[in-house]
């Protein structure tokens, strides 16, 4: 059953993939959605032998790598974590495939899509039940290479192919400084087994290591190369620049990467190693600040993009910015529980966003929508769930997650934390407010698309809104039937040894003890947003216009992104197409090329025309040449004789 879970995505993709003009395209859905459908239902059985009745269990599969101390064996590690993962994304990724029946209808290659889909399923199921670090980077590179097959899915767009080259180099990033962290963790630990480092960790509190000539404490060094790696996976600021551009590919491909799967693999790593962040405060408070700061600045991104799925994406990371400053005070089952209603109000809103454009011809700008509601009701409804669930509006399950990360913010009392706080309730607004423009925008008012687009605006088939539904109810339900468990007076039963927390870092527990207007705050500014969108969009359509003119400079800002594509062009991508085109030109060409060779074969091209223009065909012309030859000979002769 253990293995079960993990392998099925694995064979479906290789039937799906290598089979697939066998069993066509059809075949090929069915085969890879029974697969993940199949290791959904068995997620159910471990979650209730792991996490409710605390069955750990450790599988071990085979040996991978015996080389002196380094000894790597392949094992699947089922604590509370990674029940609670396995559960979570093996059952996003099964609404997903199930949408995507429908919304792939008319694509060509579906047996191709759906193989890619089953193999990110593999190995984001890899990743999270990984016993060692090196299995983990192997789920962790396997995940990057499926989202780079699968945003750039429909290859003949150059945009796409773009941005997949884009998400697969800015991830190698931030994968390197993962790759050093485990290199660091080796050097200190001998060994890449969780269980034996966690269980060494405690002596090596104090340790320090050479870092380039200088002493710097083990612990902190080691956390910051790992959270370099989460940063670009889960797109934190600095790192995220790939994230919005993932867009290009297909709407459930957008779903499978932002809600369950690829962008939730930093949060979860940072958790899985807690044992290792709680002995540095420097390295959580750089991943509290990271966290804030991510949470805070995409959310003012997403408050003037006209994509409705660019919309949807950067809020994303605003979200993920939550789950890291929740692991940066410590308060690690908040961040996992953020993680989890997540995946189900965010899977939500990307196939709901889906419908729309199925619906609209495949328009996605907002601004050209509008009065469509009538025509899509139950993806209306579902998308209004899924943004009060968003938003953080009491009863949703955002709510019971995200209030419990700021009260824990303010709780921890150290200054990294109270920015937290402050920016994590102002990102509370900005996405109450950017999540109602987007509704009002596409839903209400008077229609602003062609006539032949509104006329042929039609609700998705049950194909595709039954996976809303059930997504619908989860992000109704899962805050506040999991809330007890996960960061409730249940949390240390439930979650058992898989996350560490120092007795000094209490802040989840304090949590609960917080002001009163600590925990109304979060809820009444999103009101507010909402109330501010409503007024903006509704009954004021003409003010957004105004005040973008009036302050065009923070408009155009937000509008490209704080401009971050434009640096990073103008520092890193320039430069290096210069330096590539010099090596080409100058180095490769003109250098190499030109005295090696080409030089050779330019000296003998040269020598032979000019032994051809001797060849006239003229009879004096060699008459004359025979006769300078008897002279030379006769002179040297006669010389040669009188020396």
């Amino acid at each position: 059953m253990y293995s079960a879970a993990v392998f099925l995505p694995l064979i479906g993709a290789v039937i799906a993939g290598l089979l697939r003009r066998q069993i066509g395209g059809r075949g090929a859905q069915w085969v890879t959605c029974g697969a993940v459908g199949l290791s959904a239902l068995l997620s159910l059985f471990i979650f209730n032998a792991v996490a409710l009745q605390g069955q750990t269990q450790l599988v071990p599969v085979f040996t991978w790598i015996q080389s002196g101390a380094l000894d790597v064996g392949w094992a699947f590690r089922y604590d509370t974590l990674t029940a609670v993962m396995v559960l979570t994304v093996s059952w996003v990724s099964f609404m997903v495939h199930l949408y995507a029946i429908g919304y792939m209808h008319e694509d060509p290659s579906p047996a191709r899509f759906f193989s890619y889909l089953n193999l990110f399923t593999f190995f984001m199921l890899v990743l999270v039940t990984s016993n060692n670090l090196v299995q983990l980077f192997f789920g962790w590179e396997g995940v990057g290479l499926a989202s780079y097959l699968l945003i750039g899915f429909w290859y003949t767009k150059p945009s796409a192919n773009a941005a997949a080259i884009k998400a697969f180099i800015v991830n190698r990033v931030g994968d390197f400084g993962f790759a050093l962290g485990i290199f660091g963790v080796f050097a200190v630990f001998n060994t890449v087994d969780f269980g034996a480092i966690f269980d060494a960790a405690p002596a090596h509190a104090d340790t320090t290591m050479t870092i380039f000539g200088m002493e710097a404490h083990a612990m902190t060094a080691i956390c910051l190369l790992l959270f370099l790696g989460a940063m670009g996976k889960s797109a934190q600021i600095g790192l995220h620049t790939w994230l919005p551009d993932a867009m290009e590919g297909p709407t459930p491909v957008s779903a499978l990467i932002h809600a369950a799967t690829m962008v939730t693999a930093g949060v979860f790593m940072v958790a899985r190693m807690s044992p290792l962040f709680e002995l540095s405060d420097t390295a959580l408070a750089v991943v509290t600040f990271v966290g804030a700061t991510t949470a805070f600045f995409a959310a003012t991104i997403g408050c003037v993009q006209n994509d409705i799925k660019r919309i949807i994406a950067y809020s994303t990371c605003s979200q993920l910015g939550y789950m890291f400053f929740a692991c940066g005070v410590s308060a690690y089952s908040a961040g996992i529980f953020h993680l989890v209603t997540h995946a189900f109000f965010k899977a939500l809103l990307f196939l709901a966003a889906g419908s729309v454009i199925h619906a609209m011809s495949d328009e996605q700008n907002i601004q050209r929508m509008g009065g469509i509601w009538r025509h899509i009701k139950v993806t209306y409804v579902t998308f209004w769930i899924g943004s009060l669930a968003l938003a953080g509006i009491p009863l949703f399950a955002g709510y019971y997650s995200k209030d419990i990360i700021l009260e824990a913010a303010f709780a921890a009392e150290s200054p990294v934390s109270q920015y937290a706080f402050v920016l994590g309730v102002a990102a509370a607004f900005l996405t109450a407010f950017y999540s109602w423009r987007l509704i009002f925008l596409a839903f209400h008012g008077k229609p602003r698309a062609d006539e032949k687009v509104l006329a042929h605006v039609h609700e998705s088939p049950p194909v595709m809104t039954g996976p809303l539904v059930f997504l619908a109810l989860g992000s109704i339900l899962a805050g506040m039937v999991a809330y007890g468990a996960f960061v409730g007076h249940g949390m240390e039963a439930f979650w058992g040894h898989s996350i560490a927390m120092l007795e000094e870092h209490g802040a989840l527990e304090a949590a609960h003890h917080v002001a009163w207007w600590v925990k109304a705050l979060p809820a009444v500014l999103a009101v507010l947003g909402i109330g501010m969108a409503w007024l903006f969009y509704i009954k004021r359509p003409a003010f957004p216009r105004a005040l973008a003119a009036g302050f065009r400079g923070l408009y155009d800002a937000l509008l490209n992104k704080w401009y971050f594509d434009e640096l990073y062009d103008a520092v890193f991508v320039q430069p290096a197409f210069r330096l590539g085109r010099f090596f080409w030109h100058g180095a490769d060409s003109e250098l190499i090329d030109g005295v090696g060779p080409d030089g050779v074969a330019a000296a003998c091209r040269n020598a032979a025309a000019r032994f051809a223009r001797a060849q006239t065909g003229y009879l004096f012309h060699y008459a004359f040449a025979m006769l300078i030859g008897v002279a030379v000979f006769a002179t040297w002769y006669v010389i040669g004789y009188l020396g």
